[in-house]
């Protein structure tokens, strides 16, 4: 047995040195079962040695250290999360929308164009990961031991949920200066070259610096999920929807004893803040070198990992693991993308809130049959009334989908759904489900037996004169009136939806406007959620946003499930919430169009509301992040003096942030002018000069109207060549667009 001479006689249980070794054991054990999937001794002697410990530690609690194996399962039940705020933003990385192999291609010609490179140089090398769908966490450790895990929040600020990750045992509590035993010999058959088996990096050996925070994803096996929601039916408790919620909804989970009944796992794949160079830390040359140093220090790392050359590559290994998808033991909707020099990777920068050298390439949305029961109106925060096909519970996409959308009229009646049809619905990512198509059911045309969608059959139908199908349902048509409040609907002259036009008298869109206000994104109101938000405006409590702040503690306390000591407390958040920040009023105001990252632009811009209050629509236009249509949604919304007067009263009830003085604006020469892209240019992409017209102030739009400045056109330019032409609009080839960009006029 590995431990059976693993502490000689002489060695008192209480000595210092003994637990020490006690608990390295125990570490060391833990990770091989955890991590390796290789266990070197019976669970009943890692249960012995565990027992051994705690005795110790019950017996002396000086001895007691925050990274006992003994302290995964522990703590109090907390009554909230406090905020952590990232010493290093938690970015979000670009998506690549483009499911085939030419999405591959897209990123390394976008990664080759920023770098300079042309057709002559060598191919970009890669790292290429899994996309994992889970939970974002960002750990910290402190001279080797974990003092805190926190939530990717909104980038910059997340949730401290230190106590329930250290439930979770892939993740070392604290970690051992050389560890190289772990990553040798660890190989995968492929037909890439897999990052295991690049040769030499395996031994390479890192110490530990003193500050480390490593960035991963929590995650659950979709076995330990199947366990977990028999385990739920079990009991007759709620059964949990996928296993990305059920992980997600264990971490921030507030008791962490209820939270380690939560089968969690974890991959590591980024770092966060690390003691610089210079000051001891680690000097990576490459991201394969930094995860291979995540090994060596105990954290679990996917075998899925890959060096990959070039696009071709990365083609090869987007279908590589897209053959494996099915059969992973976890969840995932797509791989990453990441230039694998550090250097190169300083170089290229950011764009935004997105790395230049990072892309996630997703895999085609997933596809289910199932049955349409019934067809309802659903009516949002802004009024906007979707139509939503309820139907027969069916898995797609990790999700049991009981509803999809249908858009709108116009899509609901192009696909032709009806109740009563079997659909196909379509789901990837966290994307919301929707009915991509209608199929008919068999049916016989002319002695043969086939299937038939909705617009294959009719041209059948005529041909062979025969009624082909079953009778179905009538055809769906948008009610005229909002199904909640009664109030018309009505569809604006160029837009596919109806809106209610009862405002804040309808009570879908108060609640929707309530609690859009009170989340934690913007002025943040703790406790203020949906069930609550409910019963206040169906007793009509509260009718517009200030009414929040008029509340007092007896009408609240009258409330069903609501004590004293709970409505005291959301009286005491409503408090708090009055000092917040101008984005965040902003943003919490359910402007259509505008949302964080908008109301953080203009808030920067203008420095104070009432200045974008007051600001014309060429005005807004100078700000980044705004082209025309939040321009006019944002003039629309100032213009309703109801909503100006919501404003005036939120101030009136003590709502305030800090205003400064407006950003100075640098003059570029393309400030409030609006480009239009077509056909194919010379020498840029269209994301090239997209680019460039951005970087120069210009705005760049999908289609021409009155309101476009200057028409772009390469060659094989088509219809909205024609529309520039009609409407008298200026027209730029490329050079015409440089001369532009160098200062022209």
């Amino acid at each position: 047995m590995v431990t059976k001479d693993l502490f000689p006689p002489q060695v008192s249980p209480s000595d210092p040195a003994h637990i020490a070794q006690l608990r390295r054991a125990l570490h060391q054990h833990a990770h091989r079962y955890y991590v390796l999937d290789e266990p070197t001794i019976p669970d009943a002697e890692y249960d012995r040695l565990f027992q051994e410990l705690q005795t110790i530690e019950a017996q002396h609690p000086e001895l007691m250290t925050s990274d006992s194996p003994t302290q995964r399962v522990g703590g109090r039940a907390l009554e909230s999360f406090a905020n952590v705020r990232h010493a290093v933003p938690m970015l979000s990385i670009r998506t690549e929308t483009d499911t085939e192999p030419s999405g591959a291609q897209n990123f390394d010609a976008r990664v080759r164009r920023e770098l300079g490179l042309d057709e002559s140089a060598p191919a970009v090398e890669y790292v290429a990961e899994p996309k994992f769908d889970g939970l974002a966490i960002n750990l910290r450790y402190e001279r080797g031991v974990l003092v805190q895990a926190a939530t990717r929040g909104d980038g910059e600020v997340g949730e401290d949920v230190t106590q329930n990750i250290r439930t979770i045992g892939e993740i070392p509590l604290s970690l051992d200066a050389v560890r190289p035993e772990l990553v040798e010999g660890h190989e995968q058959a492929s037909t890439l070259r897999l990052a295991q088996d690049r040769p030499g990096s395996a031994r390479t050996v890192w110490l530990v610096p003193s500050v480390l925070e490593v960035r991963g994803e929590v995650y659950m096996r979709r076995d330990d999920f199947e366990a977990l929601n028999e385990k739920q039916r079990e009991k007759g408790d709620k059964t949990f929807v996928n296993p990305r919620n059920a992980a997600a909804g264990a971490v921030r989970q507030l008791d962490p004893a209820m939270a380690a009944q939560r089968p969690l796992s974890f991959f590591a794949y980024g770092l966060g803040e690390v003691t610089p160079a210079e000051a001891g830390g680690p000097d990576f040359g490459t991201h394969f070198e930094m995860l291979q140093a995540l090994k060596s220090w105990g954290f679990p790392a996917s075998s899925l990992v890959s060096i990959a050359q070039g696009a071709t590559e990365l083609i090869a290994y987007h279908a590589s693991v897209g053959q494996q998808r099915d059969s992973l033991g976890f969840d995932i909707d797509g791989v990453v993308y990441k230039v694998n020099s550090l250097a190169l990777q300083k170089q290229m920068g950011f764009v935004t809130r997105e790395p230049r050298w990072a892309v996630a390439h997703k895999y085609p949305a997933q596809e289910q049959l199932t049955t349409v029961l019934g067809i309802d109106v659903q009516v949002g925060r802004t009024g906007k009334l979707t139509p939503v096909a309820k139907l027969a519970p069916v898995f797609v996409g990790g999700v049991t989908v009981t509803n999809a959308t249908l858009h709108n009229e116009d899509e609901a009646r192009r696909k032709d759904v009806r109740v009563g049809d079997t659909v196909i619905v379509r789901r990837a990512g966290d994307v919301i489900p929707e009915v991509v198509g209608v199929v008919l059911p068999v049916v016989r045309i002319d002695s043969s037996v086939r299937a038939e969608p909705v617009e294959a059959l009719r041209p059948l139908r005529q041909r062979s004169g025969q009624a082909a199908q079953p009778e179905r349902g009538p055809v769906f048509t948008m009610p005229r009136q909002c199904p909640v409040c009664g109030s018309d609907a009505v569809r604006e002259e160029g837009e596919a939806d109806y809106r209610c036009t009862g405002g804040l008298f309808c009570g879908a869109q108060r609640k929707e406007a309530i609690l859009h206000y009170a989340q934690r994104r913007a002025v943040e109101v703790e406790g203020l959620g949906d069930k609550l938000v409910e019963q206040l405006v169906d007793a009509n409590i509260i009718r517009t946003l200030p009414d929040l702040y008029r509340l007092g503690l007896t009408a609240l306390a009258s409330l069903d499930r609501m004590a004293e000591k709970s409505a005291q407390n959301i009286l005491e958040a409503l408090q708090k919430s009055k000092q917040t920040t101008l984005p965040r009023f902003l943003f919490g105001l359910g402007i259509r169009h505008v949302g964080e990252a908008t109301a953080k632009e203009l808030a920067h811009h203008f420095g104070q509301l009432d200045a974008i209050m007051d600001a014309t629509q060429e005005q807004l236009l100078a700000v980044n992040d705004v082209g025309p249509i939040v321009a006019q949604s944002l003039r629309t919304f100032f213009d309703q003096t109801h909503n100006r007067e919501v404003v005036e009263q939120l101030r009136a009830c003590g709502v305030t942030w800090e205003e400064g003085a407006p950003a100075a604006v640098d003059p570029k020469p393309l400030s409030g002018k609006t480009f239009v892209i077509t056909g194919t240019l010379p020498s840029l992409s269209r994301d090239a000069a997209k680019d460039l017209i951005e970087a120069a102030g210009g705005k760049v739009a999908g289609s021409v109207s009155k309101k476009t400045s200057f028409v772009v056109a390469g060659t094989e330019a088509g219809s909205k060549l024609d529309k520039a032409k009609e409407l008298g609009i200026a027209v730029l080839d490329e050079a015409g667009l440089k001369e532009l960009l160098d200062g022209g006029s």
